[in-house]
């Protein structure tokens, strides 16, 4: 592996005009000056850094700070009026040039990385999990490295492992997260890929050796995000270009537009539980005892494979890993024991108390598509148990998403909480208040309890009879957004077990 070569800041002018991006430039004689750093933080600067002004909220102290800690200069889409005149970049769109300077700084490290991407409305969290296992089996048995991860809970690049704020990183840190991973010697990266990074270019100027498309529907529309179905459905769409292959659910609403995007891909593979002429094709899905079990035939082989993670919606996710591992060549045996072992943090995590009265399914749930699944699985698989919800929606976005998950909530449950979701700058209230008028329409009873912690420990004292807490949103995510701040919280799992064993000792 070749060490990370620095460019000067001419090579980078040069790079922007070659690309049509570049609109005016004045480097002050610095053209041979090294540049040693790519930053749009100003309190990560340091002598010998690129700075990127981006961003609504940007404010011209922020440079001017960058200049005053060694930024040997700036791009922009603007020039900004300093004290003195420093060296500067303009380009015609920064959020495009972000990601040519990304790629050109941290030199392309997924060329010389295998990079799986995983993109759809749900399941992109529980697939690339799963994905990570079979692969990690199959590093292991060579004696390698783990591989590397990027998803909405968290990510692992060799050198770090921190939790994740949003799906897909800013072109500047998924670069860098991919060279670590180089650095470190690790072969491959998982990763969701989220339609504002496909909309935004954080992925441009880069290839997914394999990419999966799980699934589609209405999500993320507001004014913040994608401003109507169309929107979001064509940002989904640029995964294909992507792609060298595109391993697609045939299962997918929209499928035949799907396929027809999929065409910019170099390769097409299909998947389904439904149709056998698939080129993977799940037959035979069932449970016995806790575990799923089912069988995919395709061209190379034709055998069961066993999952232990709940939920039937969960072997779409499993088969489009079959798809991928194959595609890749990884074995069939760390196929068998990556999905036998395959966990998500957060992620269908089940619990229970000691006389199995009380359970819990802890989740990351948090869209229509996600919550038809779940609500529909559990009460199929758990005929016996009343349900109970406990969820919330973010504050200012995905705005549809409150009619839909109260509408579901409240047909399948006995009781919904309505509690505190990553408000931001958007009373709880007001959210939960908006979210109540459909779970009332579906005459569910419901209280609103902001604090998740507090909610929990309610539905599981007043459970009454056999009951089956649906706890989704936050998973295992220890941080509650408030304002622009991360809060520290416990985790949903941890308030579970917490007040789980509360109950235990009282019965």
């Amino acid at each position: 592996m070749a060490e990370m070569k620095h460019y000067t800041l001419g090579e980078y002018v040069k790079l922007l005009e070659e690309k049509g991006m570049l609109a005016e430039y004045d480097l002050q004689g610095k053209d041979g000056e090294e540049i040693e750093l790519l930053t749009y933080d100003s309190r990560e600067v340091t002598r010998g850094t690129l700075f990127i002004c981006k961003g609504a909220a940007f404010k011209a102290e922020y440079l001017k700070n960058s200049m005053n800690q060694g930024a040997v200069c700036y791009v922009s889409e603007k020039k900004y009026e300093l004290e003195k005149e420093v060296p500067y970049i303009l380009v015609k769109g920064i959020r495009d040039a972000m990601a040519v300077l990304a790629n050109f700084f941290y030199n392309k490290p997924w060329e010389d990385l295998e990079v799986i991407g995983f993109g759809g409305t749900k399941g992109k969290s529980t697939s690339t999990y799963y994905m990570k296992a079979v692969v990690d089996d199959y590093l292991a048995a060579q004696d390698k490295p783990e591989s590397a991860v990027i998803s909405t809970i968290d990510i692992y690049d060799g050198k770090s492992k921190v939790e994740s704020h949003i799906t897909t990183p800013e072109a500047v840190e998924l670069q860098m997260h991919l060279r670590n991973a180089l650095d470190c010697n690790i072969e491959y990266a998982e990763m969701e890929i989220s339609s504002q990074a496909l909309k935004y270019g954080r992925v441009d100027e880069m290839q997914f050796d394999v990419s999966v498309f799980l699934n589609i529907s209405e999500d993320h529309i507001s004014p913040i995000e994608h401003p109507d179905f169309e929107d979001y459905f064509q940002s989904k769409m640029k995964m294909f270009e992507k792609s060298k292959t595109a391993v697609v659910n045939l299962d997918a609403d929209y499928i035949d537009r799907i396929l027809e995007a999929s065409k910019a891909a170099g390769e097409v593979v299909t998947f389904s539980t439904k149709n056998p002429d698939a080129d993977y094709y799940a037959y035979d899905i069932h449970k016995e005892g806790k575990d799923i079990h089912f069988s995919v035939k395709c061209e190379a082989f034709d055998e069961e494979f066993v999952l232990t993670m709940p939920g039937f919606f969960n072997v779409e996710n499993a088969l489009g890993v079959v798809a991928a591992s194959v595609k890749l060549g990884i074995p069939t045996e760390y196929i068998h024991s990556g999905l036998r072992r395959a966990r998500s943090s957060g992620r269908m995590e089940f619990y229970h108390s000691k006389d199995h009265e009380v359970m819990a399914i802890v989740d990351y749930a948090h869209n229509k598509l996600s919550f038809e699944k779940l609500f529909s699985a559990m009460k199929e698989e758990f005929p016996d148990y009343g349900l109970v919800a406990i969820f919330g929606c973010p504050g200012k976005k995905s705005l549809l998403r409150r009619k839909y998950l109260g509408t579901i909530a409240g047909q399948y449950s006995n009781m919904v909480y309505l509690v505190a979701e990553d408000p931001g700058y958007e009373p709880v209230e007001d959210i939960s208040k908006e979210i109540a008028q459909y779970v009332e329409a579906q005459n569910c009873p419901y209280k609103m309890i902001e604090d998740r912690g507090e909610a929990i420990k309610d539905a599981i004292e007043t459970a009454e009879g056999k009951t089956l807490l649906l706890v989704t949103g936050k998973g295992a995510e220890t941080r509650q957004k408030y304002g622009c701040e991360y809060l520290d919280c416990p985790s949903d799992v941890e308030y579970v077990q917490r007040y789980l064993a509360e109950y235990d000792s009282r019965h």
